[in-house]
């Protein structure tokens, strides 16, 4: 047997292997643009079955029915082996099975089992939160990196983890600590990158968000393909808090859209989030849609996430792929009734409504993207992504409420929205109008003030920048 870099052992007396398989973790913790690398594990020793296993493992995390085929055929190898695996091998294996038959909830309880008696092992933790963040449990997200820290202190890695899980549990000024820390030890520890970006954007602090997302994007030139996007999105967010547009649409088009691998589901993602959060600004993207719902028939019938399928559905309909959008809705409805129980009342009850009112929503059928919309908005975290992701939905329930009049209903999300973030000239905006449709007119004149104040303030920083 050989260790990898955590001193946990490998069944293997390749070390080529393990070399190969310490760089692909690497890659996982760096979201590195050089996963592929895990390849040569199993082309240094076919039979190891942990390399076998991190193989599927790869496929899996491309997505998609070729991900999904490619992964069982290396999981076919891994089981085949696993007679002369070690414990923690044969959990990892069944981890990854069970991933792969979309069971998460299994296969979260094999990585809690691993990490109960192997905490340095932090490829499990990895692949834990990721699937605890698209299962929509924040708890969860946090509680595995906390429970592993004090045995990866001298990883810089473990601070991002922890950093993110402590955000998305809305524990703002430790998450903002451990991604500072993280930054410090390894500048080019990009997940930390994208913790910290959480924490700004939260807590609407705009002009820091810019400064050091950009002083850090030269690192992202090593990132994987989604995450360099993902990471130039949520740096877009602040420009469009600042109601920079065009700073936002040179984004998109040179960093998000333009430099996409276009049949790529979270990169067809990050371009949806950001044309969607445009256009509820009153930004005319011109054809932008049509371009990228030309790429979204592979997404049809994948449902990989309804969290995905809600803006998947959304642009096919905006694009004007409203036979794609029907055939979508369709195939959600069915796979609904085919998921395994756990899950099935996320995708029937909760994702289902929801894109009817996406749809509804997308084509101007405001009556009816409130109708479905309201009673599933309190329970979309189920449906996977971060808070930052799902605010989306708020966003165009808030733009249904406001274009269909409903002002009463529209200012308790506005005041809640502004109580978090004061600082955003355009929610200041919606509350001058709400107030002043509403009769209250001193309200409305302090909010169109603050509106004012904070656009004039942020036109000097652009100036001075």
């Amino acid at each position: 047997m050989v260790k990898d870099s955590f001193g946990l052992e490998i069944t293997t007396d390749s070390s080529v292997a393990v070399d190969a398989i310490n760089n692909f973790v690497d890659q996982l913790f760096s979201v590195g643009n050089d996963a592929q690398v895990i390849l040569k594990a199993v082309e240094a020793d076919p039979a190891c079955a942990m390399a076998n296993a991190q193989v599927a493992a790869f496929y899996l995390f491309a997505g998609g029915s070729f991900g999904f085929t490619q992964a069982t055929s290396y999981l076919y190898v891994a089981k085949a082996n696993l007679k002369k695996a070690n414990e923690r091998e044969k959990l990892y294996v069944a981890a990854i099975e069970a991933w792969a038959n979309r069971d998460i909830q299994e296969a979260i309880a094999h990585h809690e089992a691993i990490t109960d008696s192997y905490p340095r092992d932090l490829a499990s933790v990895h692949l834990a939160q990721y699937h605890y963040r698209n299962s929509g449990n924040s708890q969860g997200l946090l509680g595995i990196a906390e429970k592993v820290f004090a045995a990866n202190e001298d990883n810089p890695y473990i601070y991002g983890m922890l950093a993110f899980g402590l955000e998305e549990c809305h524990r703002i000024p430790e998450a903002e600590t451990y991604a500072r820390l993280a930054i410090a030890l390894k500048r080019d520890n990009r997940w930390a990158h994208h913790a910290i970006a959480h924490v700004l954007e939260t807590a609407g602090r705009l002009e820091e968000g810019i400064t050091l997302m950009e002083s850090l994007s030269d690192t992202w030139e090593f990132a994987s393909s989604a995450f360099y996007g993902h990471l130039w999105w949520h740096t877009s967010l602040y420009y469009l808090d600042l109601e920079n547009f065009a700073k936002v649409l040179e984004i998109y088009d040179t960093r998000i859209w333009g430099r996409a691998k276009k049949d790529n589901g979270r990169e067809q993602i990050n371009a949806i989030a950001l044309l969607l959060r445009l256009e509820l600004r009153g930004v005319d993207v011109g054809s932008r849609w049509q371009e990228l719902a030309s790429y979204l028939q592979p997404r049809l019938h994948e449902h990989v996430l309804a969290f995905l399928d809600l803006q998947y559905i959304y642009a096919l309909v905006r694009g004007g792929k409203e036979d794609w959008a029907g055939e979508m809705l369709e195939s959600m409805q069915d796979h609904a009734e085919k998921v395994l129980p756990y899950v099935r009342r996320t995708w029937a009850e909760i994702g289902v409504p929801a894109a009817q009112g996406m749809i509804a929503h997308a084509r101007g059928d405001w009556g009816e993207a409130i109708a479905q919309l309201e009673p599933v908005l309190p329970e979309l975290q189920s449906t996977g992504g971060s808070h930052a992701q799902r605010d989306l939905f708020e966003q165009i329930y808030l733009d249904a409420l406001i274009h269909q009049r409903q002002y009463h209903k529209a200012l308790n999300v506005l005041e809640k929205r502004q109580v978090a973030r004061d600082n955003i000239p355009g929610i200041q905006r919606q509350l001058a109008n709400t107030y002043s449709q509403l009769g209250r007119t001193n309200e409305a004149h302090r909010a169109s003030q603050r509106a004012l104040e904070l656009s004039q303030r942020y036109q000097k920083v652009e100036q001075t920048v």
